[in-house]
């Protein structure tokens, strides 16, 4: 009779502890939902600012100089839309915001390398956290990661999406979109820059502080090589340009790619170059392009 009702109470005590860890598993999936900032207003408005600029500017003080124009996509070198995908995510026109199977090999490489520096972010994820989070790592803020990237896929189209990355990545201290990078690296424009100069500006991403454009090195060169052959296959340059390009990047040994015979039709470029879409965008006082 006692271990009976010994074992009663302890079937109690188990349930009251499941039914609470269910309250509370539960609650922390609402805050965390109700966490998620409505994305729709990007549809149509820039951003005034970003979570990474605001922290730029709190660490930097009163010496924090910020370069920030922003510039419509159809004022931003081709090269550069194109590059950026091919480098950063390169399904970015077939998943709705997270890339599963990037993070699936990332998880593995992790797990073979015994490391935690390949994060298999889509750029809808690096927008997330660009705009709204911390480059802090931790469980709760990648959860919100996600959720929020599944917003933005949601209320933005694939473009503007696009549009809203170019312009608000950093690309150097204090220097902001693709527009600020250009002037800043190249004093151009963005809508002006080479092939070449399109492929360094890719490449310094995700780190634009130690892979700065001005950063020279074998794996970097690797990585810029590929990105000149990706801009070929799918068009965007020709092999004369391929190999200035390449010239250009530090790789005269390099091959160009062999032309494709006229019979041959040509290849089909990536969703890299859907036509570009204008739409009305209005924003607080970014819209003269100046510098803020």
């Amino acid at each position: 009779m006692a271990k009976a009702r010994r074992k009663r109470r302890w079937l109690r005590i188990v349930g009251r502890v499941i039914e609470g860890g269910t309250i509370l598993v539960a609650f922390g999936l609402l805050l965390l939902w109700c966490s998620v900032p409505n994305t729709d207003p990007l549809a149509t408005e820039n951003p005034a600012s970003t979570a990474f600029i605001d922290l730029r500017r709190e660490q930097g003080g009163k010496t924090f100089k910020l370069e920030w124009t922003w510039r419509p996509i159809g004022k931003i070198s081709r090269y550069l839309r194109a590059a950026i995908i091919y480098a950063e995510d390169y399904n970015f026109y077939r998943h709705d915001g997270v890339d599963w199977g990037a993070i699936e090999n990332a998880v593995e490489s992790n797990f073979e390398n015994g490391s935690l520096s390949i994060g298999g972010s889509t750029i809808t994820q690096q927008l997330a956290k660009n705009l709204y989070l911390s480059p802090n790592r931790s469980l709760f803020r990648k959860l919100r990661e996600l959720l929020i990237a599944y917003a933005l896929e949601d209320s933005l189209s694939k473009q503007r999406i696009l549009e809203i990355y170019l312009n608000v990545v950093e690309w150097g201290d204090g220097v902001f979109g693709a527009e600020a990078a250009a002037r800043h690296w190249y004093a151009k424009s963005a809508q002006a820059l080479t092939p070449a100069e399109a492929i360094r500006l890719a490449i310094a991403l995700p780190n634009p502080i130690k892979r700065a454009p001005t950063v020279k090195s074998p794996d970097l060169t690797k990585k810029a090589v590929r990105l000149t052959r990706m801009l070929r296959i799918q068009g965007l340059i020709d092999e004369p340009q391929e190999r200035a390009t390449l010239d250009a990047l530090g790789a005269p040994d390099a091959k160009t790619l062999p032309s494709r015979s006229k019979s041959t039709p040509p290849i089909t470029p990536d969703a890299a170059e859907p036509p570009v879409e204008e739409g009305p965008v209005t924003s607080p006082d970014q819209s003269s392009g100046g510098s803020q």
